[in-house]
């Protein structure tokens, strides 16, 4: 769905998260990031996604990778969000769609035979340089961390 290809810069982006605090790429310069985009808070899928990923939060921290989430759901959405489920990374508010549309994220989507606008769910791995290493399209909600343990491995990272 994106128009970002792999091995591209990572389009730069400042916003607030669940706190009201400013997030940006540029506070990752030195880091690899996890930066992943979902449809909406406290949503089945999206919060096994989320737990899935607070599950190993340690063991990803433990190998240098930070994690980000986007949807287009507002502060105190996301605070409720993570509050709910305890999770321990920044939720970046993104109501206007700023980031959602640098990363090409939003576009037709299709349920039940009814066609809508919609976030299609991806996550990208940053690596220290702010490039683009992998996309990955379609998520694996209940293994996600597990893939991205691997695609680091297999990045070399």
């Amino acid at each position: 769905m994106t128009h970002l290809a792999e091995g591209s810069k990572a389009p730069a982006f400042s916003a607030k998260d669940q706190d009201g605090n400013k997030v940006s790429l540029a506070d990752f310069k030195g880091k690899k990031l996890v930066l992943y985009f979902y449809p909406q808070d406290d949503t089945p899928t999206c919060t096994v996604e989320a737990c899935n990923l607070r599950d190993h939060f340690g063991g990803l921290k433990k190998l240098g990778i930070s994690v980000l989430g986007v949807s287009p759901d507002d502060e105190k959405s996301h605070k409720k969000f993570e509050t709910k489920f305890n999770l321990p990374f920044p939720l970046i508010a993104d109501p206007d769609h700023t980031l959602i549309d640098k990363y090409g994220v939003w576009g037709e989507k299709q349920l039940y035979g009814r066609k809508y606008m919609g976030l299609h769910r991806t996550t990208f791995l940053i690596d220290e340089k702010g490039v683009i290493r992998k996309i990955f399209l379609k998520p694996k909600n209940k293994a996600h961390a597990e893939e991205i343990v691997k695609a680091w491995q297999e990045l070399g990272g």
